[in-house]
């Protein structure tokens, strides 16, 4: 009986290891898709893979939008052809224990240079994952950082005003 046990209890195990790995390939097709649907211009591929309540953080402190008030501002991009390419250059996705809820952040190749997104996934009553959030961030790296301050100050100081006014 123990042994019987033992090799349910370790299959058990080992399902919930297939599974988190299963998922953690879907969710790096998904983003993957995602990223090469909007250098395609293919704008159908891209908005569907949000949630109808994601949220998208661009780089700009003034950039939160809700999925549709985010696809007014992109849907011209995409109507013109191939909106932005951002090629993943490394990302790390991680599951909530009930498999409902993952988590990534990735390193981006784009016409900014490196950025870095990150974001929340949400598991969908039909199994399949959504973007419930993507944070969008320039990097900057550290050496050069006292002189984007300075580039920034002015700027954001007034930002500033606009935020808390939203």
């Amino acid at each position: 009986m123990r042994i019987f046990f033992s090799a349910l209890f370790a299959s058990l195990c080992f399902a919930s290891f297939a599974q988190k790995s299963n998922d953690k390939e879907d969710i790096n097709t998904l983003l993957n898709n995602w990223h090469l649907a909007a250098a395609k211009g293919d704008g159908k591929t891209y908005i569907s893979a949000m949630a109808e309540n994601g949220v998208f953080i661009g780089t700009d402190a003034t950039e939160y939008w809700t999925r549709d008030a985010f696809w007014k501002f992109a849907e011209p991009y995409f109507k013109k052809g191939p909106a932005w390419d951002f090629k993943p250059i490394k990302r790390h996705v991680f599951l909530s224990a009930d498999g409902k809820i993952a988590w990534f952040d990735e390193v981006l190749d784009t016409w900014m240079e490196l950025c870095r997104g990150s974001g929340v996934l949400i598991r969908q009553p039909d199994g399949n994952w959504k973007i419930a959030q993507y944070v969008l961030s320039v990097t900057v790296p550290n050496d050069v950082v006292n002189d984007v301050i300075k580039v920034k100050r002015e700027i954001e100081t007034t930002q500033k005003e606009i935020i808390k006014a939203q």
